[in-house]
């Protein structure tokens, strides 16, 4: 007999994860009771799960989910009683995942690594315009109506690119740079030298970072030991016509003292795919100043993009099923990560 599963997750987060392909493919290997549930109809039917003539849900081990999960408490766990797993077709995890969670021991994977590829991406596509210093020229061009190279530009070979944190994301970043003729300079107090010269880099401290790359990408998560960690004084430091690219959190920015050196140093360029707060306040100098290129948080999966997510899920189904561990598991150290 096929697994009993549900789609837990809000139907837009459910029509962008789970594809076509995917929905096939899940459905060729679980037996899925009911249409998908909304995750506020959950939490309806948890509240009132004591006078319900009978429990829709009680047979249910496996939930597939995605972006908009419901909190996993007491009342979540009485509605299934008889979960085994969930598949988290997302990323972070601490928005729902409770106590309770934790102390069930209930096994989870998610599609973190996934939804970090399309970040990876952006942030080599950045770092490689911010080498040519594409931004700069391009406002040359507008403010002169003629073209104007900027000088001198730091291009894609023999340059230094800093990545700070060389985590899941900066590995993938790490990755897609090798074909490059770059130097890589980290920061990231967990990496052994060792491991370190294994994947070809050097490691800095983060004064080093910030003082000799050409451009400093952020990957850092946000903990409470790290917000404000980077501060004006490592602006300040940067190499000139520097670049600074935070596709991580805006929260691990000191951003007032950023804004200010942004201000007193037109030559460098900041590249913000997220801020603290987010978006910005009205007031923020970041709507204004010429050496910001903001994005609304889109270097993550978006649109077709999330379906790499859903297939992940599936993926990690098989390995479910063989009874192999999951490539991807959520830990409490993993959840602790996003908080």
């Amino acid at each position: 007999m096929k697994p009993k599963a549900i789609y837990l997750l809000p139907i837009a987060s459910y029509n962008k994860v789970y594809g076509p392909d995917e929905r096939r493919d899940l459905a060729e290997r679980v037996e899925f009771i009911g249409d998908v549930l909304e995750p506020s109809r959950a939490v309806d039917l948890a509240a009132s799960i004591a006078t319900l003539p009978n429990n829709p849900y009680e047979n249910v081990e496996m939930i597939f989910s995605g972006w908009g999960m419901t909190p996993m408490d007491a009342a979540f766990f009485a509605l299934f009683p008889n979960l085994k797993v969930l598949f988290y077709g997302g990323g972070a995890v601490n928005r729902f995942v409770t106590d309770e969670v934790w102390r069930r021991k209930l096994p989870m994977t998610t599609a973190h690594a996934a939804n970090g590829v399309p970040v990876a991406e952006y942030t080599v596509a950045q770092i490689h315009l911010c080498l040519k210093q594409a931004y700069t020229a391009n406002q040359l061009i507008k403010r002169e109506r003629r073209f104007i190279r900027p000088s001198p530009v730091a291009g894609a070979y023999g340059s230094t690119v800093g990545i700070v944190s060389l985590g899941a994301i900066g590995r993938l970043v790490l990755a897609r740079l090798r074909p490059s003729a770059v130097n890589v300079l980290v920061y990231d107090p967990f990496l052994s030298p060792t491991r370190a010269a294994e994947l070809g880099v050097t490691l800095g401290s983060l004064d080093e970072v910030f003082a000799k790359s050409d451009v400093v990408s952020c990957h850092t998560p946000w903990l409470p030991e790290t917000v404000g960690m980077i501060t004006g004084a490592h602006f300040r430091q940067m190499k000139p016509n520097a670049a600074f690219i935070n596709t991580a959190r805006g929260a691990v920015i000191n951003e007032a003292e950023m804004i200010e050196v942004l201000q007193q140093r037109p030559d460098l360029f900041a590249v913000l795919d997220v801020t603290w707060p987010e978006p910005p306040p009205l007031e923020s100098p970041l709507y204004d100043l010429p050496n910001v290129f903001l994005t609304p948080h889109i270097a993550g999966s978006m649109d077709t993009e999330c379906r790499r997510m859903g297939r992940l899920m599936v993926e990690e189904l098989d390995r479910w099923l063989a009874g192999q561990p999951f490539k991807h598991p959520v830990t409490p150290e993993y959840a602790r990560a996003f908080l």
